[in-house]
């Protein structure tokens, strides 16, 4: 896809399903906070289908999937977070063509920032494992405003940081929640095929394009 006449300025990428395959942390995390509390793990096939809304979400949903009480979330949170911040990056690997598509953008002279609805503390330690923490100028995780993706707020403020003008900045992602929040910002959004879309066809997530690999993008001389 070639965005070269569009006129970008800045782009606005995802973490989780875009740029890393990190399904395997949350498996880990989550089975291991499940058994802390006396409590089964929940298939890697439910964790692709429910990530994408945060990791709040994804302990809830996984909660309800083994049949814990609603006031097990508190003890489940904290356990969660312990295992998961010691294991992020170790079980999740960077897609194909990021790092490629990332150099793109930069040489390009886009301004980015990963804007991701996984906590901060849980997004950054992980973009530096993977060496991309370097391609962006902000980083902004599910905690750093009032909504999360799908609301258009984090990525109208992730514009305001960049100095971009809304219609002017790519979102990239790989879900609905990226598609619908893009809409309502004013951004254009293209998605990447491989992601995790809530157990939906990507292609009907309504974005201006679908890519096998980021650096599908062609950004021009």
């Amino acid at each position: 896809m070639d965005v070269s006449a569009l006129g970008m300025t800045a782009a606005i990428v995802d973490l989780d399903g875009t740029m890393v395959d990190t399904v395997g942390d949350f498996d880990v995390a989550l089975r291991g906070a499940l058994a802390d509390l006396g409590w089964p793990p929940v298939s890697r096939a439910f964790i692709a289908r429910t990530v994408g809304k945060g990791s709040e979400h994804l302990l809830t949903r996984a909660l309800v999937e083994v049949g814990a009480p609603d006031d097990l979330y508190a003890a489940a949170w904290d356990r969660y977070q312990h295992h998961y911040l010691q294991i992020n990056g170790q079980h999740s690997a960077v897609f194909a063509g990021v790092v490629e598509g990332l150099q793109a953008m930069r040489a390009a002279g886009l301004r980015l920032a990963c804007l991701t609805n996984k906590p901060g503390s849980f997004a950054r330690p992980l973009l530096a494992l993977k060496g991309l923490d370097g391609y962006f100028d902000h980083v902004f995780g599910g905690d750093a405003f009032a909504h999360k993706k799908p609301h258009p707020l984090p990525l109208l403020k992730a514009c305001e940081a960049l100095g971009s003008e809304p219609a002017r900045t790519l979102m990239v992602g790989d879900s609905s929640n990226d598609a619908q929040a893009a809409r309502a910002a004013g951004c254009p959004v293209v998605l990447m095929s491989y992601g995790y879309n809530h157990g939906e066809p990507v292609a009907a997530a309504g974005a201006d394009a679908v890519l096998d690999r980021l650096d599908a993008l062609r950004w021009g001389a």
